[in-house]
């Protein structure tokens, strides 16, 4: 008969280090890196040395005609903002802007919860991206023309159909790309429908949902500019587009380019404090992005 032996038992003991004095454990960077570490610092300079190079350029064409300096065009800017028509301007064009950014959002995500809850949402989403995806929206310009006459709504027509793609492409790729495990801890607790894509998918997938919200807020700012400068005014009033449009016409070009300033202003100011902060209170806390 075979006797089980049991091993010995080893004691234990905790061993305490002593604390390690011969160096710092921890070093504080140099002045130079802990500036160069900041995003907006290294932003800003990139700014300066495209104005900087403008002015060179402009001092070297030496025709305000054609390419007026960064200083007289900061100038035409500051009359323009002075006088507060660059700001109503302004005012026309996000105006028009957030309400046809706003649908193209609602519709965006309305067929992406279609398409991920049925077979023919997913074939709808994806013979209809297929087909009006690649159309550029400044070419339904004349058929919005035609349908909603000189208004508000022929822009609106056409920066949805800017936005819609763009972001129904990226949010259904966020939505397949959220792990089996979410999916299946959204299942067990009983999430069905819309309340399973909010819980479940949308924080899930939301790196790329607001890859998407980036992409159509780009495309709708830049056709909403070009929509203007085709047709631009409605019911006598007109936005940015249509204020370039007008200077260029009357050779004010340093107006021109104060319009074109306001434009890049208002794209940097979205990018980096709009999406930014939501970036940061959201993906960035959660450590979905790095």
């Amino acid at each position: 008969m075979t006797q089980h032996v049991r091993p010995p038992i080893r004691s234990e003991y905790d061993l305490v280090l002593a604390p390690f004095v011969e160096a710092p454990v921890e070093r504080r960077l140099p002045l130079s890196t802990r500036v160069w570490q900041q995003g907006w610092l290294r932003k800003g300079l990139i700014l300066v040395v495209l104005a900087l190079a403008w002015e060179a350029l402009a001092r070297w064409q030496d025709n305000d005609l054609l390419l007026p300096g960064f200083g007289a065009t900061l100038s035409a800017l500051a009359e323009g903002l002075g006088s507060g028509e660059l700001l109503e301007r302004a005012r026309i064009s996000l105006t028009v802007l957030a309400e046809a950014y706003a649908g193209g959002v609602v519709l965006a995500f309305a067929l992406t919860t279609l398409a991920v809850s049925t077979q023919f949402g997913r074939d709808l989403l994806s013979t209809l991206t297929a087909m009006f995806n690649p159309l550029p929206a400044i070419a339904l310009l004349p058929l919005a023309l035609l349908w909603f006459g000189l208004g508000s709504g022929s822009l609106i027509f056409v920066l949805v159909h800017a936005v819609l793609w763009p972001l129904a492409l990226n949010t259904f790729a966020g939505f397949q790309g959220v792990p089996e495990t979410l999916r299946m801890a959204g299942r067990n607790y009983g999430l069905t429908g819309l309340s399973y894509v909010w819980q479940i998918l949308i924080p899930a997938a939301l790196p790329a949902i607001l890859s998407g919200l980036k992409i159509g807020w780009a495309f709708a700012w830049r056709t909403l500019i070009a929509a203007e400068l085709v047709f631009g005014a409605a019911s006598g009033q007109g936005g940015l587009g249509w204020y370039i449009y007008q200077n260029r016409n009357e050779l004010y070009t340093d107006r021109v380019f104060a319009g074109l300033l306001l434009v890049i202003a208002i794209g940097l100011i979205v990018e980096n404090v709009v999406f930014a902060t939501f970036e940061r209170l959201t993906v960035r806390r959660w450590g979905m992005v790095r």
